[in-house]
Order: C-alpha cells, then sequence, then structure tokens
C-alpha cells in the first residue's frame, strides 16, 4: 500500500511525533528536531561541494554526523517516558570523542587563531559558517528543551563540539583555498 505524502492533519499547526499526537508545531521539541533537520539538509549541501567531496576523511565525518543527526532528531521526537525506555538514540562518549579527534587533526592544518575571524572568504567555508550558525540554534533550542525535560547530557556535549567542527573545518578549507583570513577590527 503506497501513502501520501500528505495527511492533511497538520493544516492547523499541530503534528504527531513518536508517542504523541496534536502537538502544536511550534512546541519547543518540534523546534528542537526540526533545526537539528535543517542542519542535517545544510550537511548535504555542504558535502555537494567539490572542495568537500575532494577530501575524503571530511566528507565521510560529515556523513557520519549526519547519521548522528537523525539519531538526535530520533531522541527528540521521542515523549520523555519513551526515551527513558529506549537507549537507542542515546549520544555515545566514543562519538564525541570522534568529533573532538578531528578537530584536533584539522587544527593541525590551520594557523593558530588569536583573534575573532570575521566569517567568509570562499564560498565553501562561508557554507561551513552558515551551518555553524543554525547549529549554535540548534544548541540554544535543545537547551531550553532542556530546561523543561531533562536531556541526555552527551546530546548537549555533542552539539558544542559539533559546532567548533564546523568553525575549524571553514577555517581548515579558507586556508587550504589559500585565501586571506580576515579578522574583527575594533
Amino acid at each position: 500500500m503506497k501513502y501520501k505524502i500528505y495527511t492533511r492533519l497538520g493544516d492547523k499547526g499541530k503534528t504527531s511525533i513518536i508517542g504523541e499526537n496534536k502537538i502544536d508545531k511550534h512546541d519547543i521539541r518540534i523546534e528542537a528536531y526540526g533545526t537539528i533537520d535543517e542542519l542535517n539538509s545544510y550537511f548535504g549541501l555542504i558535502r555537494s561541494f567539490e572542495e568537500v567531496k575532494s577530501i575524503i576523511f571530511l566528507n565521510n565525518f560529515l556523513i557520519k554526523c549526519q547519521n548522528i543527526l537523525f539519531k538526535i532528531g530520533s531522541y527528540l521526537a521521542q515523549t520523555e517516558k519513551k526515551r527513558k525506555k529506549n537507549k537507542d538514540f542515546l549520544i555515545l562518549d566514543a562519538e564525541i570523542l570522534d568529533l573532538e579527534n578531528i578537530i584536533d587533526e584539522i587544527e593541525k592544518d590551520t594557523p593558530p587563531i588569536t583573534r575573532f575571524v570575521l566569517p567568509g572568504g570562499t564560498i565553501i567555508s562561508s557554507h561551513f559558517q552558515i551551518a555553524r550558525t543554525i547549529c549554535r540554534r540548534a544548541e540554544r533550542k535543545i537547551t531550553f528543551y532542556n530546561e523543561q525535560e531533562k536531556l541526555d547530557f552527551n546530546l548537549l556535549i555533542y552539539i558544542n563540539r559539533l559546532s567548533d567542527f564546523l568553525f575549524v573545518s571553514g577555517r581548515f578549507l579558507l586556508n587550504k583555498s589559500q585565501s586571506k583570513e580576515l579578522f574583527w577590527e575594533k
């Protein structure tokens, strides 16, 4: 049996999630996992650039992150009761460590940072900085949601590290292009 993509159930501003129906589309939980979905889509965009495709380790790591972002979205879409029963969507310590390791590796090939960097320089580095800001917005929504229902602490750590990864990746690609970084001038 084939299902239609539209159900007409959301036409009045409500949606259904795992284990719960008729939730406002502006509910903080929907906002949180919706922003994660937006970030995941943006990762798909930045993976389409040749500069990223040609750096196999970076492209592969972005795919890994996209899979983890789907896991995070699934975690956030569950009710608190379901999250406590289902441990499949928790962020693992190893996933945080992977982020920290790739940040450290990328930073080895990037000049030390001494001042605030102005976003921009190349198209791809700019896209990484936009992804970073989407990630920070997701983090704000998740931390707000965490005040209402305690979430997996590793989720908060992971999202914070992910924005760091995006920042250093943008700098790495900018420097790899031999473009000059611009800094904030007071």
